[in-house]
């Protein structure tokens, strides 16, 4: 494949004889433009992850074996850059894919322009790049899109171009193959977090039904007395019963961009 650029139609794929390769993804900024980023996924034989490492974006850019990685954003001419490396000589023979993908920040893919995956020979700094493949979305509503995906045929790589787009974005693709987001969109979404409780009532004003007194004023005629300020107050078991609003910190990847 040597001095030879490969243009890709949708499905189509092609043989690499490069060990190591640079996945170039390359837009035209401009108003109204949302921002891209690239991301990539390391699945096994059953086209999942086999962890959240295997999920390389934003909030996580380097895969710890550190054969897959995020590069800095750049601009060329006219047009932004974001790259993923991925040295696939080198990785564990359990993966059988890398999936490249894109995603959208703030808008979705129909206001994108010139949206396209160049395919480089990492081991060369210049150099024409092995695979062109334009993206274009189907239906304009995608906010993230699988550019393409280097698998295994035997013991060589092949990339094929894809095309897929997801209105769901970086989460729903993510969750299709594996990733555990549910606390992440927790995180990402302040909408999934439940409201913070209203300010209590000041001291001396009528309190709202169900709710407890505050010092000083009348206790309810219904139900077990409460003790009166500065006695010994007893430890019912409701005590240390959990707290049903308490929860953990959210885990897994991390879908608020930096």
């Amino acid at each position: 494949m040597t001095g030879m650029t490969h243009a890709m139609l949708k499905g189509s794929n092609v043989p690499l004889d490069a060990t190591a390769v640079r996945a170039v993804l390359r837009w035209t900024p401009g108003a109204g433009v949302p921002d891209v980023d690239a991301s990539a996924l390391l699945l096994g034989p059953d086209a999942r992850v086999r962890s959240d490492e295997d999920f390389v974006f934003y909030n996580q850019p380097r895969h710890p074996s550190g054969l897959v990685r995020r590069l800095p954003k750049k601009r060329v001419a006219e047009h932004l850059t974001d790259t993923v490396e991925a040295d696939l000589s080198s990785l564990d023979a359990s993966v059988d894919q890398v999936v490249l993908a894109a995603s959208s920040d703030g808008d979705s893919f129909q206001h994108v322009r010139d949206l396209r995956i160049l395919l480089y020979d990492a081991s060369l700094a210049d150099g024409e790049p092995l695979a062109v493949f334009d993206v274009k979305p189907e239906t304009g509503e995608e906010t993230a899109i699988i550019c393409g995906e280097l698998y295994r045929r035997g013991e060589r790589w092949k990339f094929r171009a894809v095309g897929q787009g997801y209105p769901t974005g970086l989460v729903g693709l993510a969750t299709d193959f594996g990733i555990s987001v549910d606390e992440a969109e927790a995180a990402a979404d302040p909408s999934a977090h439940p409201a913070p409780p209203a300010h209590p009532p000041a001291y001396g004003f009528p309190q709202p039904a169900g709710a407890q007194p505050v010092y000083g004023y009348p206790q309810p005629s219904s139900g077990p007395a409460q003790p009166a300020y500065g006695y010994p107050q007893p430890a019912p078991a409701a005590a240390f019963a959990p707290d049903p609003n308490f929860r953990l910190p959210p885990m897994g990847p991390q879908f608020v961009r930096p």
